[in-house]
């Protein structure tokens, strides 16, 4: 422990494995509020057809992330990091060659599988390079890392896809921004018990799968990811044909990074001074607002408010409850807790993809929005009752 300074912007191993994260992010982003365009243009899917295909990707993640907190507790976390995340740049290369929805979908569902067990290996990669002074609000930081490519990412993609009209050339960019971040990961250097895995034993057993101790703050996470999911795979199209904004989602995107990105900031202070419980609800309370606005008011002041107030409650809670699962497990399920934290989010946002396609295609986008808002007081009012009483009484703080 020793060899990892207690500071966060002189650590060289902590900026490499941001700016890979970026890179991981960014490549993902640009293609996400696309995806749903592209399959109509391309293919002549619709909504419903369209929702299919895109929750395979989740549904992968899913199966994948359980077991790689197991595999990142085991096994040297350089090696699987470097390993999963060459196979996710590699499969961009299946976008350029898939001629039919079928063949698309089969890369796209494959492509969430190394997606998942990368973005385990390098948020555990993460912890492990900061001191335990700096941990909680490195992990913020960490996560602002996600929220720039967020920003970024849609942004450049509606521009460039604007510009070229081409599809295959975001493929492209994709694919070499993804091999950048394996080659920074490459040089970073780990302590020692993230060298060589720091599990005494190997052997499997159903209890590595997920954190056990933080059922509810996961039941609580995946409800929020249900209602990012709805919005954020449907909001290209929405904006497009309910309220004409052409190329909104791009600001739209803007602005929810904007708001995540100043909420991090903000709320770093309070995770440095231990208040994570009290992190996550003032960012439960603030998202719940913004799902309401996107879904009571239809037009571009509902539409740009509800996107900055959502980024503004998310960028509090997110790093808020990472924390609290790696605060409830032990060291020697850090990779674990990682997993579960991301199973949760993945667990919500797929249904929320595959549930709005099935109420947009047949009962209308505002019936889909409405849906995520409810999803979302659900979640707010299960931490506000159990949630947070259970963190505050098994937290290892």
């Amino acid at each position: 422990m020793d060899s990892i300074p207690p500071y966060l912007w002189r650590n060289a191993n902590y900026i490499k494995i941001l700016a890979a994260n970026f890179l991981l992010y960014f490549s993902f982003m640009l293609l996400t509020p696309l995806l749903p365009l592209y399959l109509r243009d391309t293919f002549g899917a619709d909504k419903e057809l369209t929702g299919f295909v895109l929750s395979g990707y989740t549904l992968m993640c899913l199966v994948v992330r359980p077991f790689s907190g197991y595999i990142v507790d085991s096994f040297p976390r350089k090696m699987v990091l470097l390993v999963c995340n060459f196979l996710f740049c590699l499969l961009f290369a299946g976008y350029l060659v898939a001629g039919s929805v079928t063949l698309f979908a089969i890369f796209r569902t494959l492509h969430g599988g190394p997606f998942g067990a990368t973005t385990v290996a390098a948020s555990t990669v993460a912890i492990d390079v900061l001191h335990p002074s700096r941990r909680g609000e490195g992990i913020g930081y960490y996560g602002l890392s996600n929220n720039l490519a967020t920003a970024i990412g849609p942004t450049v993609a509606i521009y460039l896809l604007q510009a070229s009209d081409s599809y295959t050339l975001l493929f492209w960019i994709c694919l070499v921004c993804s091999l950048l971040g394996v080659l920074l990961e490459v040089s970073i250097k780990l302590p020692a018990t993230a060298v060589t895995g720091i599990m005494p034993q190997r052997h499997f057993r159903l209890g590595r799968l997920f954190l056990a101790r933080a059922w509810s703050e996961g039941l609580a996470m995946a409800c929020f990811a249900f209602s990012y999911g709805v919005i954020s795979t449907y909001l290209a199209i929405y904006a497009k044909e309910e309220l004409g904004i052409m190329s909104g989602s791009g600001l739209f995107f803007t602005l929810l990074a904007c708001g995540l990105m100043l909420s991090r900031l903000t709320g770093a202070r309070g995770l440095r001074r231990g208040e994570v419980a009290k992190n996550a609800t003032e960012g439960i309370c603030v998202s719940f607002f913004g799902y309401l606005l996107f879904a009571a008011l239809h037009n571009e002041w509902g539409f740009y408010g509800a996107a900055l107030i959502i980024g503004l409650g998310n960028g509090h809670m997110y790093p808020a409850i990472q924390t609290m699962f790696i605060n409830l497990a032990p060291s020697s399920q850090r990779g674990t807790a990682n997993s579960s934290v991301l199973t949760s989010w993945d667990v919500g946002f797929g249904i929320g993809v595959l549930i709005g396609g099935l109420f947009a295609e047949n009962v209308g986008y505002h019936s889909a929005f409405w849906s995520a808002w409810i999803v979302n007081a659900v979640g707010a009012v299960f931490f506000m009752t159990y949630t947070k009483r259970h963190y505050v009484t098994h937290a290892r703080e």
